[in-house]
């Protein structure tokens, strides 16, 4: 039996959840999840709230003066009916009602004639706020590829409150301009590139090309990167899907060729301007044998007319994707360097940073709500930097600085740090979350009544690290800045990073043998961490190299440099610990060592 005043409400974090059909007919099924339309609306008044609060407040103003005449027209309506209905028969006679009447009517004009200024007054404004609209545009854009992110990875998860404190420090950090069409103009670049940042720092370096990729398809379908880079559904359609016509047998002058690449080949010439392209290809086989077999075909120019493709390079990697479908990341990545206004910036995010740094960058954007998640990659020591940053703001480990590893028993010990960092503004780090999934959902509950008590500590921060799981909550995860540390992709960003692990004051104060020594360092670092990439053809097993081996290798290099006093360098030594001992501790097959 239930008591006629109980009522019974559930919520999912769940973006697209299956129920019963039990459940479905037995429950009311509201989703409350945000429209792009509603969004834009929404960062529309944002924008305008922070570059122009006097037009948010003048319009503001307006709708509730608008609210204020609609509730007194309403009153002297039922006023007017409540006299009518009350009335004596011969209403002429009621002096009142007829002077009511009078003044009702005077009132009711003024009120329209008010309205009607306020809703030319409303017109002004609503053109006014028009001009950002650009600004809301793209932000609802950006926000919903957020939301599909989760489908790559359960990790990827964020919530409309994190995007929105973002999008108000990309307002922060856009070049100031005089013309209000150059300002919405660096307010757009500046939140698509903020966007990305806080974005990428969290992905896998595997899907930091798909997400660049989805921003640059999604604004050339909306047509904001010009008419040349419009999008042709029909040839992206190709671009993804990869098809093939099958039942052409191929020509004998093309036995360089291999079945699938001819039989995509007889795909693409189906589509729009690739009619002649089968024919040339036989035709002209000699020199799209040696296009072929170049080490880098993306970057060079197709024999006969089709070299114009340069000019159109979405066209140019539909060529790639069928004859060297082996270099669509690479021609994807020259793409959209290409065709995304200020690609490199995008493409080289961080590129200069090391991981103390980004973790600093991070620090600045947390906040007492907003944790910091790490999400472990093999080798990556995130512990070490965190180490490194409690020392610089005076933080001491056991006293202000609680570093808890999970595990059976220390839920208990978790929760006592939390609760007294919380209160004291200290600096709370849980290891290895994933280890207890089951009582995250109490840590969840607690950061949410840390929030609604709001007696944080303003120095207050909860550092998280565990390895990607999808046993972790969804609210723990969109509330966190996720930060992850894979070694980037390619020989040169590898070295990058490799060498900016180094402090700029302690590379100036290196001698030039150690300098050089120290940059042959970093590139043989860069060229064991690039072989990994390459699977059994790179090495016979995995092996955890990072950046704890470089940095421990270069202390061993200024600890032998040291001792010689600037004589001789003793290479015989320094070979040996490099490569038989720091890097080559963690091989174990012997062709796998003759590299090192």
């Amino acid at each position: 039996e239930y008591d006629m005043g109980f009522k019974l409400f559930l919520q999912t974090k769940l973006a697209n959840p299956h129920y019963k059909p039990e459940i479905a007919a037995q429950c009311t099924l509201i989703n409350f999840i945000a429209t792009e339309a509603g969004l834009e609306d929404q960062l529309l008044a944002k924008v305008v709230g922070a570059e122009r609060p006097d037009l948010e407040e003048e319009s503001a103003a307006l709708q509730s003066k608008f609210t204020e005449y609609k509730i007194e027209l309403l009153e002297l309506e039922d006023n007017l009916l409540e006299r009518l209905a009350n009335a004596p028969e011969d209403i002429l006679s009621d002096v009142p009602l007829i002077e009511g009447l009078e003044q009702t009517k005077k009132t009711v004009g003024e009120i329209n004639v008010a309205m009607e200024i306020g809703k030319k007054t409303e017109q002004e404004i609503a053109i006014s706020r028009e001009f950002y609209r650009l600004q809301a545009t793209e932000g609802a854009m950006l926000y919903f590829l957020l939301t599909k992110l989760c489908s790559i990875d359960h990790m990827y998860q964020y919530s409309l409150d994190s995007y929105v404190t973002f999008f108000y420090k990309s307002i922060e950090k856009a070049v100031p301009a005089k013309e209000i069409q150059e300002r919405v103009l660096n307010l757009r670049e500046s939140l698509r590139m903020t966007i990305y940042t806080w974005v990428s720092r969290g992905l896998f370096e595997r899907h930091k090309i798909i997400f660049m990729a989805q921003i640059t398809f999604n604004l050339m379908r909306r047509g904001t990167l010009g008419e040349d880079n419009q999008l042709n559904e029909a040839q992206f359609d190709f671009l993804m899907r990869g098809p093939r016509k099958l039942g052409e047998d191929k020509p004998p002058v093309l036995e360089w060729l291999p079945e699938s690449a001819w039989q995509a080949c007889g795909a693409l010439g189906e589509q729009e301007d690739f009619g002649m392209f089968c024919t040339n290809l036989v035709e002209a086989d000699t020199r799209f044998r040696e296009w072929y077999n170049h080490v880098t075909p993306e970057t060079e120019k197709l024999p006969l007319d089709w070299a114009q493709l340069d000019r159109t390079p979405f066209k140019k990697m539909m060529v790639v994707r069928s004859l060297r479908p082996d270099r669509m990341t690479t021609s994807l990545m020259n793409f959209l360097r290409t065709v995304l206004p200020n690609g490199n910036a995008y493409a080289d995010c961080d590129g200069t940073l090391n991981s103390y740094e980004i973790l600093e960058q991070s620090f600045i954007d947390s906040t007492p709500k907003t944790p910091i998640y790490f999400i472990l990659s093999p080798g990556a020591n995130v512990v070490a930097d965190l180490d490194k940053m409690a020392a610089k703001y005076d933080f001491v480990p056991g006293e202000t600085y609680h570093n808890v590893s999970m595990g059976q028993g220390q839920d208990l010990v978790a929760m006592s740090a939390l609760e007294t960092a919380n209160r004291n503004g200290h600096w709370v780090i849980l290891n290895n979350i994933h280890l207890m999934p089951k009582w995250l959902v109490e840590l969840e509950k607690k950061l949410d009544d840390f929030i609604v008590e709001g007696m944080t500590h303003d120095k207050f921060r909860l550092y998280l690290t565990s390895d990607p799981s999808n046993a972790i909550p969804i609210g723990m995860l969109d509330r966190s800045i996720k930060l992850t540390n894979e070694p980037p992709t390619g020989l040169k960003a590898n070295l990058k990073r490799a060498f900016c692990l180094f402090s700029k004051e302690k590379i100036e104060e290196a001698d030039g043998k150690t300098k050089s020594i120290l940059f042959g360092l970093c590139v043989f670092h860069a060229v064991m961490m690039e072989r990994k990439m390459y699977g059994p053809m790179g090495f016979n097993m995995m092996y955890p190299f990072s950046m704890g081996d470089l940095r421990d290798s270069a202390k061993c290099l200024e600890n032998y440099m040291e001792s010689t006093g600037g004589g001789k360098i003793p290479w015989a030594d320094l070979k040996y610990i490099f490569g038989e001992i720091m890097y080559g501790g963690h091989i174990v097959n012997d062709f796998d060592r003759l590299l090192a």
